[in-house]
């Protein structure tokens, strides 16, 4: 009998977190919930110049507003690149909910090197809360600066319309011979008449 107390009392116990669970769970999704994807483009201008594109897309995923929405990615070295175009910040006044905004700038580099980005940080406020709030970007892929890449080869444009089309072209390849053996009559049929 004892020993079923305990379990009782275990699964009480596991209701109550569980119950706790679900009403913050819907507490917090009541609110705005911010995230966003940075992405970066490397275009090679000349053999000793790179530009990077950056663009960063800022989603709010919430069911509410967030307000005086700022974005900062100043995480770029001064020493390697150099800002052509665009601010590594800006401010919004709101983001509703649903809804997304984009900003983008564009770099160019000064020297080779390996480059790690770090994520852009988002800070917005939500009326609810004396505290700005704080959401961070994925981060990008290690950028490899001024590389020396291998020229592209000959029949790269085919490799990669195959890539591209080849599950339909096979498709097509097959309709078109099965028509074709529907439509032409065998050896062995002309031989028989």
């Amino acid at each position: 009998m004892c020993h079923l107390d305990l379990n009782m009392k275990k699964f009480l116990l596991a209701t109550v977190f569980a119950v706790l669970y679900l009403s913050w769970a819907i507490v917090a999704s009541d609110g705005p919930f911010v995230v966003a994807h940075k992405k970066a483009t490397l275009t090679r201008v000349k053999s000793d110049i790179e530009r990077l594109s950056i663009s960063i897309d800022i989603y709010n995923q919430g069911y509410a507003t967030a307000y005086d929405v700022s974005l900062y990615d100043d995480n770029w070295s001064q020493d390697v690149f150099e800002i052509v175009a665009g601010n590594t910040s800006m401010s919004w006044e709101r983001l509703d909910a649903g809804a997304s905004l984009s900003h983008s700038f564009e770099l160019e580099a000064k020297k080779k090197t390996l480059f790690y980005g770090a994520p852009a940080v988002i800070t917005f406020r939500i009326p609810t809360k004396a505290a700005l709030q704080e959401a961070f970007s994925t981060p990008i892929l290690p950028l490899e600066i001024l590389a020396d890449r291998p020229p592209e080869k000959k029949f790269d444009w085919a490799k990669k319309l195959m890539a591209k089309y080849g599950s339909l072209i096979s498709v097509i390849s097959i309709v078109v011979l099965f028509v074709y053996l529907i439509a032409t009559p065998s050896k062995a049929s002309k031989k028989k008449r």
